[in-house]
């Protein structure tokens, strides 16, 4: 043999160890991310990476393909590398199996928001059924509210870790509450309130589990360009189970003695939704993107955070709007029919509401998500959820359908637009904070207000000499003014100089890693860059 073939076949050998051991590298780099995603701490420190640049082939190294085959490596890692360097680089992608995640999230959150209107639809039915009166049917509302204020510090803790612990959380709750509630309602002859009042704890106890998870859940599987959507999509799907209940129970319920099918079917319904829980992926074997990849703050830096002024001015107003949603949705019943309308009258206004602003969000957020316009979405949706509340005191007094369905429709847009953008912009201004910290807390004002708005707006109840008898204008008004009042918080955001207060973190982040990795787009394979896998 020549001595050019020696050297040649010397340098080949070479090539094929340093491929094996690029290959054990980023797989070994990719199997710490997926058992470690948020990182170890505050710091930003995690497992060291090797001096020496690694990247497994793409379409253009074939010779490098080849030597990956033979090695038998999962080809989930294509275009993965690893960086020299604090900024440890790494090529990122999506991956297919997230929209499991999405869609199991998404109906999880929409059987636990059905499951807290079981009973307000038909409050009347169910005082009846269970031998009370309406206002302790209105606390089964209020105590599932309540609930997520009780266990929300360890929802947080839970998320910290990652979705699918806090997802499997809430479908054990769900299940358990669902069965507990059927458990006194299984005769038509009556039920037990306090025994459905213990499995409705149970139910409210697991909505902060998967309420909380989508900003969490869409930080860690998707891109900056589809976490809006993402967000708005498992978020949204909380009140859309709202308008199920609100629309489908009153066609269920007919009479008191109905209520105990409705109670089961309930909980099937549940139980088919829940199941799926156990099965979800745990988290991607590599990040979406830079901010993906980087360890979060840990939860006692993270109340050090929260001190920023930019932060309560979304979070308040985001806080209060969510409760009034909460208390208008469980009483919108008692509210229209003093003035004539019926249980299925209130059933359709309730579930306009929702469907109205589930399609004005499907629109919104694809935009939002392109142009990062959050800030002006905010300062729009605001004023005009404000002035809808205003009119709608006057609304259920014309006795006509067409003005409730109207404002309720505009009110719906306006809400549901505002609540992926809110969360989303509130996960950029606390960036490196973990998304679940300000999304929880905002989720935990909105029910505890929730809660206390029930409690008022049912002391306001007009009494039965009133004209028309038990009607709620007084809380109305009450509901109006505090929406008002609310208004200028967020509008005074970038203003008297702290404009520089409004960066979008997260998204510059990822910019400028991708910008040093050597491509500008997001959506192109390429290092730095986001990819697809399954």
């Amino acid at each position: 043999m020549s001595r050019g073939s020696r050297k040649s076949d010397d340098e080949a050998t070479a090539r094929l160890a340093i491929n094996d051991d690029g290959v054990d590298a980023v797989k070994k780099a990719s199997d710490e991310y997926a058992l470690n995603p948020i990182g170890t701490g505050s710091s930003g420190k995690g497992s060291p990476t090797k001096s020496v640049h690694l990247r497994l082939a793409s379409s253009s190294d074939g010779g490098d393909e080849a030597n990956l085959a033979a090695t038998g490596q999962s080809r989930e890692v294509e275009n993965a590398s690893i960086e020299d360097g604090d900024r440890g680089s790494v090529n990122y992608k999506v991956y297919k199996r997230r929209w499991f995640g999405l869609v199991q999230l998404t109906l999880l959150n929409i059987i636990v928001s059905w499951d807290w209107l079981t009973f307000s639809p038909v409050s009347q039915n169910a005082a009846i059924y269970y031998s009370t009166s309406e206002s302790a049917i209105n606390w089964l509302a209020t105590a599932f509210l309540f609930s997520f204020v009780v266990i929300f510090p360890v929802t947080i803790y839970a998320l910290h870790w990652g979705p699918k612990p806090s997802i499997i959380a809430s479908a054990v709750l769900i299940l358990a509450g669902n069965w507990i509630r059927y458990a006194g309602s299984h005769s038509r002859d009556g039920g037990l309130y306090g025994v459905v009042m213990f499995g409705q704890i149970l139910t409210g106890l697991a909505q902060p589990f998967v309420l909380s998870a989508p900003t969490r859940f869409s930080d860690m599987w998707f891109t900056n360009r589809g976490r809006v959507a993402a967000t708005a999509l498992a978020s949204l799907a909380n009140p859309f189970g709202a308008a199920l209940g609100q629309l489908i129970v009153p066609f269920m319920v007919t009479g008191p003695g109905d209520v105990s099918n409705a109670v089961l079917y309930v909980a099937i319904i549940s139980s088919v939704a829940a199941l799926p829980s156990f099965f979800i992926p745990a988290a991607p074997p590599t990040p979406p993107g830079p901010s993906g990849s980087r360890p979060k703050a840990t939860l006692q830096d993270s109340l050090r955070l929260l001190k920023s002024l930019e932060i309560w001015l979304i979070m308040i107003p985001y806080s209060i709007y969510v409760g009034f949603f909460n208390s208008i949705s469980s009483l919108l019943n008692q509210i229209m029919m003093p003035y004539g309308f019926s249980s299925d009258d209130a059933g359709i206004a309730g579930a306009l509401l929702i469907v109205v602003g589930l399609v004005a969000s499907a629109i919104s957020s694809p935009i939002l998500d392109r142009t990062k316009a959050f800030l002006l979405a905010i300062k729009v949706a605001v004023p005009l959820i404000g002035l809808c509340y205003l009119i709608f005191i006057w609304m259920p007094g014309t006795r006509d359908l067409a003005g409730p369905y109207v404002v309720l429709s505009v009110l719906g847009a306006a809400s549901f637009s505002l609540v992926p953008v809110a969360l989303e912009f509130l996960c950029e201004l606390s960036y490196p904070m973990s998304p679940e910290v300000t999304s929880t807390i905002a989720w935990a004002g909105g029910q505890l207000l929730g809660g206390l708005f029930i409690i008022i707006s049912d002391a306001l109840k007009a009494g039965p000499e009133a004209d028309p008898p038990e009607n709620m204008t007084n809380a109305l008004i009450f509901t109006a003014v505090i929406a008002l009042v609310t208004v200028p918080l967020p509008l005074v955001l970038g203003l008297f100089g702290r404009g520089d207060k409004l960066v979008m973190r997260r998204v510059r982040s990822d910019e400028r890693d991708r910008s040093a990795g050597g491509s500008s787009d997001g959506n192109e394979n390429g290092n730095g860059t986001a990819g697809l896998a399954v």
